[in-house]
């Protein structure tokens, strides 16, 4: 036998693609679609893409003319690290608030797992969705309407965020769980509360402890800034200063609120890494 019949027809090698026609039509079709899409709201909605060349410019003239220096000593202040301490309390009562009250709520509001399925299955969804759907700014301007200028209505505000937030992962967590060790505790007759407590929580403790842990990480950042409308803690500091047109200061505040969301992330991450790995 020759090599010249050993050897595979180069017409004969099958190459593989992963869209054939008529995939690669409707993929190529989509997109177009998609494309045309964006171009028909850029200019529905009047965006000037030209601008964003210049914005660069513009914002470094605006630091290099107006918040530099930033008025360093200004944070060090005894008064300003009192605020930095209540906004770091604002984020730890929101915080372990909600998630003290989505415990027992993301079990009402997981489908497999709720006592009742006709009444607390659907209350428990729609508290979970209205506290998720309004922003915590819009609560805590609410709240301050309402309550007055202070750290309660940031704490409440923090705490209906934490617990839209938490509550929706807990009971996601919660509907994935093994039913055959709830169905070995239920087999002794044991009641709901004791399935929950038995069954349940031992296999969503890690995912728990590490959502809760995320949570305080995104409470800490938004409580940084909910004390702008009127909470107290450091955006109160910083609403201040900016109608003072003290730019320096602004400046200032600006660089502390980042390195304290920087050291939050960074413990948050150490602190799951740890959950995960034990």
């Amino acid at each position: 036998m020759t090599a010249s019949t050993l050897s595979t027809p180069r017409d004969s090698v099958k190459t593989w693609r992963r869209f054939k026609y008529p995939q690669s039509l409707i993929k190529y079709g989509i997109m177009l679609i998609i494309l045309v899409f964006i171009a028909i709201s850029i200019q529905y909605l009047n965006i000037h893409l030209e601008r964003v060349l210049t914005m660069f410019g513009r914002l470094g003239n605006l630091f290099a003319n107006r918040y530099y220096p930033p008025d360093i000593p200004y944070i060090l202040d005894s008064e300003y690290l009192g605020y930095v301490f209540e906004t770091v309390k604002m984020a730890y009562l929101g915080a372990l608030f909600g998630i003290l009250l989505a415990i027992p709520l993301s079990w009402f509001a997981s489908f497999n797992m709720t006592p009742n399925k006709r009444f607390l299955y659907p209350v428990a969804r729609f508290l979970l969705m209205v506290c998720r759907a309004v922003h915590e700014m819009i609560w805590t301007i609410l709240l301050v309407t309402i309550l007055g200028f202070g750290m309660l209505p940031g704490v409440i505000a923090l705490s209906l965020f934490s617990l839209g937030f938490t509550g929706k992962l807990f009971s996601e967590e919660i509907e994935a769980i093994n039913q055959g060790q709830v169905e070995a505790i239920q087999a002794t007759g044991a009641n709901p509360l004791k399935v929950f407590v038995y069954a349940v929580l031992p296999q969503v403790r890690v995912a728990w402890t590490g959502i809760s842990i995320y949570t305080w990480d995104a409470a800490f950042r938004a409580a940084t800034v909910v004390g702008f409308f009127g909470a107290g803690g450091m955006g109160w500091y910083l609403r201040r200063t900016v109608q003072q047109v003290e730019s320096n200061r602004v400046a200032a505040i600006l660089i502390s609120i980042v390195g304290l969301v920087i050291i939050s992330e960074v413990a948050s991450a150490w602190a799951r890494n740890k959950v995960s790995t034990s």
